[in-house]
């Protein structure tokens, strides 16, 4: 179970996630970003509520991320240590900007 909330403010977006992103939940959050990251210039990412991230999340930030990397930025904040731990073993870490 994921929840996406989401919080445009002009060219500002972002997206709080809740619950868990697996492969059950990351096409609904790439559809999210999909439908929502058109001319948007920060994109951040809230996960203080991610319980859990798997490889099928991964793949959906680095979709965003290439996106962000052509038309601004992308910062991943508040990652629990399970969650950051995660980006870390993968070599994410080196890719996304973690606050």
């Amino acid at each position: 179970m994921l929840n996406i909330e989401k919080k445009a403010e002009g060219k500002n977006l972002m997206m709080t996630l809740t619950g868990r992103l697996d492969t059950i939940t990351a096409p609904d959050l790439e559809k999210e970003v999909k439908e929502s990251i058109e001319g948007v210039e920060s994109l951040d990412f809230d996960f203080k509520s991610l319980e859990y991230i798997s490889s099928a999340g991964l793949r959906v930030l680095l979709s965003a991320q290439k996106i962000m990397n052509k038309q601004g930025s992308m910062v991943i904040k508040n990652a629990s240590d399970e969650v950051k731990e995660i980006f870390e073993v993968t070599g994410f870490a080196d890719i996304l900007t973690i606050e």
